[in-house]
């Protein structure tokens, strides 16, 4: 006879009675499984099943950002701008597209133009001689100071004169008289005196009074001076950018 437990229903004892004891043991076996089944099912149904979690991307998050301060801040009255953050100041910044302006040139600005074409030619042609120049002068001046006799000086001076006359009187002579100008303001700025005081130190005063009177029928003047900050400032930003040429 097989045991019955208590609480069993009738029609199940006698199902369980009416098969044979080896079908009986699959019975208990898988008794307990559907049992599980059943009460899983009761929960599913009860609770939903949470929406698998996909990774966000970059670009998705940054979409949802911008909703989120949309949603907070509003759509259409927000205004982005560049900001610049300065000592602890935020400071709003603007980048401006470059604007090409064309026009017509004035009478003065052709003028203006002019006159610059002019110098910078008179520069450019004269600037060589007023280097070489003033390294002549310098390197005069110091084999000078070694020198006690006057004698020995004026032999000095005469053998550099001539040497200077064969380097330099055919490109001189080719010079305009607005270049001749221009060289004297270069060999000013070269040696640090204008031409005057070169000629009255190296040939005497008579000498140089002489030669002032000819640049004066022709307009100029061998006492001019060089400003680089004032009246000759344009001279000076050409030689500066000559020299940037000569050194490389």
């Amino acid at each position: 006879m097989v045991p019955v437990p208590l609480g069993v229903p009738g029609f199940f004892i006698n199902f369980k009675l009416s098969m044979p004891l080896f079908r009986l043991r699959y019975l208990y076996v898988l008794l307990p499984f559907i049992l599980l089944i059943t009460v899983q099912s009761a929960f599913a149904q009860q609770s939903p099943v949470p929406a698998p979690v996909t990774k966000q991307t970059e670009q998705e998050k940054k979409l949802a950002d911008l909703q989120q301060f949309n949603n907070r801040f509003g759509k259409n009255d927000t205004i982005w701008s560049m900001v610049i953050v300065y000592e602890g100041d935020t400071i709003p910044a603007k980048t401006y597209a470059a604007v090409d302006i064309y026009g017509a040139m004035t009478r003065a600005m052709r003028k203006r133009n002019e006159a610059m074409t002019r110098l910078r030619n008179a520069v450019y042609v004269t600037y060589p001689y007023a280097r070489k120049a003033g390294i002549i002068l310098n390197d005069m001046n110091a084999q000078l100071a070694k020198m006690n006799s006057e004698s020995q000086r004026k032999d000095y001076i005469k053998s550099m004169e001539k040497d200077l006359r064969k380097e330099f009187t055919d490109p001189m002579e080719r010079l305009s008289v607005y270049q001749g100008k221009v060289l004297m303001k270069l060999i000013n700025r070269q040696t640090g005196n204008n031409c005057y005081d070169i000629i009255k130190e190296y040939r005497g005063g008579f000498s140089a009074r002489v030669w002032q009177t000819v640049a004066f029928f022709f307009g100029s003047s061998l006492k001019q001076s060089y400003d680089a900050q004032g009246e000759d400032h344009d001279v000076e930003v050409i030689v500066q950018e000559v020299e940037r040429m000569y050194r490389g």
